[in-house]
Parts: C-alpha cells; sequence; structure tokens
C-alpha cells in the first residue's frame, strides 16, 4: 500500500519555495491546487507568508490559434531568456484540461530545451472544473513560482473562448501569435483576440514563408490601425519572427520589456496590477460559492427543481434567481 506524504510545515514549504528547491515548489502547487479544506487553509497561510516575495516577475501571456507554434515560439523564448540570465517559468490555462489532462503535458516534449533546463520550470494546468477554477489555480501557481525566484512567467492558453481573457487579466503583457497566409487575418481580429493583444506576433518568417509573414504583420497593422490603441500609451506592434530558427526572438522580447516601460512610465503599470488583484479575489469568492453549491446536500437537491422550471418557463429567471439566493440564507 502507497502512503501519502505527509504535509509539509509551514515554515518548511515557505524555506523550501524561496530556495528554490523545485520539488518543494511542486509540493507548494500541489497544496494549492487541492480543494480539501485542510489544504486550503495552509495553502491560504502559504500564500499570505509568501506575498511580500512576489511581483517582481515579467508576467507574459501568450495565446495563438492552433499550429500556430506555441510550443517552438515558448521554447525559443524560454531559452533565449535563460541565455540573458533569467529564469523561466511556464504555465497554462486550459479550461479542457479535465478532459485532456492539460495539453502542455504533451508540449514538454516540444519544449526539448527548456524542460530539460533546471534554470525553467514547466508546469502544466490544474484540473478544475471550470475556467475561474483553473485561472484562479494559476494565478496562485504564477505568485509561488516567483517567491521561488522565477523572474519571467510565461502563461499559455492552450484553451479557447474565455481563456484569452483569463490570461490577459493575470499577465502584464498579452502576446497573440499568428500564422502567415492563413486567410484568417480579419477572422481573428471579429473573434476580438486581436483586440486584446499588446503585440501581434507572426511566426513561421523562414523560408518561403517569409514573404507570406510580411505581407499578414501588413493586415495587421492595417487592421489595429482602424481599431486604434486601448492603451492611451501604447500602440500594439506587429511582428514577424520564426520559432524554428529563433530569429526575430530578441526584437521580439525587446517589445516585452518596452511595453512594461512604457506602462511603468505613464502609471499604469501598478494599476493595472491592483485591479487585477481585486479581479482575483472576487474570482476566488466567486469559485467558493460554486464549492460550497456542489457540497451542500440541500442546494444540490433544489437547484435541479429549480433549473428544470426556469428553463420549462414556469418559473422566471429572476425569481430563479431569489430561491437561489434563499437557499443561501440571503
Amino acid at each position: 500500500m502507497i502512503h501519502a506524504q505527509p504535509l509539509p510545515s509551514l515554515d518548511d514549504l515557505v524555506e523550501g519555495v524561496r530556495a528554490g528547491r523545485r520539488a518543494m515548489l511542486a509540493r507548494a502547487i500541489t497544496l494549492v491546487e487541492s480543494r480539501k479544506a485542510e489544504h486550503r487553509a495552509l495553502a491560504e497561510q502559504l500564500l499570505q507568508a509568501l506575498l511580500p516575495f512576489t511581483g517582481a516577475a515579467m508576467r507574459v501571456g501568450i495565446t495563438g490559434v492552433p499550429g500556430v507554434g506555441k510550443s517552438t515560439t515558448i521554447d525559443a523564448l524560454g531559452s533565449y531568456l535563460l541565455d540573458q540570465g533569467h529564469r523561466v517559468a511556464v504555465l497554462a490555462v486550459d479550461p479542457s484540461s479535465t478532459r485532456t489532462g492539460g495539453s502542455i503535458l504533451g508540449d514538454k516534449t516540444r519544449m526539448a530545451r527548456l524542460s530539460m533546463d533546471e534554470r525553467a520550470f514547466v508546469r502544466p494546468s490544474p484540473s478544475a472544473g471550470t475556467l475561474g477554477g483553473v485561472a484562479a489555480r494559476t494565478r496562485e501557481t504564477m505568485l509561488l513560482c516567483e517567491a521561488a525566484g522565477y523572474d519571467v512567467i510565461l502563461v499559455e492558453t492552450v484553451g479557447v473562448g474565455q481563456s484569452e481573457t483569463a490570461v490577459a487579466d493575470m499577465t502584464d503583457t498579452f502576446l497573440v501569435l499568428m500564422l502567415p497566409g492563413a486567410g484568417d487575418e480579419l477572422q481573428g481580429i471579429k473573434k476580438g483576440i486581436i483586440e486584446l493583444a499588446d503585440i501581434v506576433a507572426v511566426n513561421k518568417a523562414d523560408g518561403a514563408n517569409a514573404t507570406r509573414a510580411k505581407a499578414a504583420a501588413s493586415e495587421y497593422r492595417a487592421a489595429l490601425h482602424v481599431l486604434g490603441g486601448r492603451e492611451a500609451h501604447w500602440s500594439t506592434p506587429v511582428l514577424t519572427y520564426s520559432g524554428l530558427t529563433g530569429a526575430g526572438i530578441e526584437e521580439l522580447w525587446s517589445q516585452v520589456r518596452l511595453h512594461r516601460e512604457r506602462a511603468e512610465l505613464a502609471g499604469a503599470f501598478a494599476d493595472k496590477r491592483s485591479a487585477q488583484q481585486v479581479k482575483w479575489m472576487w474570482t476566488l469568492f466567486d469559485d467558493r460559492l460554486r464549492d460550497r453549491m456542489r457540497a451542500d446536500a440541500t442546494l444540490r437537491a433544489e437547484l435541479p427543481a429549480i433549473e428544470r422550471a426556469v428553463a420549462a418557463g414556469t418559473l422566471s429567471p429572476t425569481l430563479g434567481a431569489s430561491k437561489i439566493a434563499r437557499l443561501f440564507g440571503w
């Protein structure tokens, strides 16, 4: 019979994470991912104790359509940053991870350099039941990685839809990767992803694709000009690069740094971080409400009947919401 390891003490966890010990960091992350009440209490104490040692890292969100080369890009960018003396953590937000186990598990084999380097830390998203839950755990993992000394956090969204917004809401710079000549330049804008972008980068600008990549970049620049900037201090640049050869990676990172510098000079950086913290708190509160609904026998018994009545049109959504609120004692 295999027995579970006893939980480390709070002091051991704090000391181990602060020392950058990967095994202890992994245990700390597993702790914050747990939904057990005793684990949650310890996780809250751990995060509070480590809070003074967080916040200094560069937080970069990365998204892109399937096949755009996110894993190759992260491997190339992360390896470049390691060569520059940084320590890099790669995290994922994947709302489909309950079915797939987190696709970054497979991506680790494609992040050949990063996954083998002790200065890097690659972690898939937890199998939480909702996007909010996944995002909350990823945010907490980000803090633990910062406390462990990782000064660049790359947060990859490997899902679709609202996962892009979730990642944009937890990072400082949101990087959107695009394909050359894919015929969906304007489609990407309609989806709203481009409107979230702080930087747009067209991948696979190598060999026969180089000309098409430049043409696609011109399309995006024109579209972004029409949309206008979402930040007064920043106009979204459109770059071309090759995750395969590494060409353009240095310029890509220069733009990430420039985005942060401009935000700091404009006084927008601290405001954005503060707003993200408050939004994070309410996301966690919403997550707790869902947990209570799943755990409370009375609520579980009553909710299906309320849902059926609303679906059948015999109970208005407004009254249905009131009935649920009364079940909570409100």
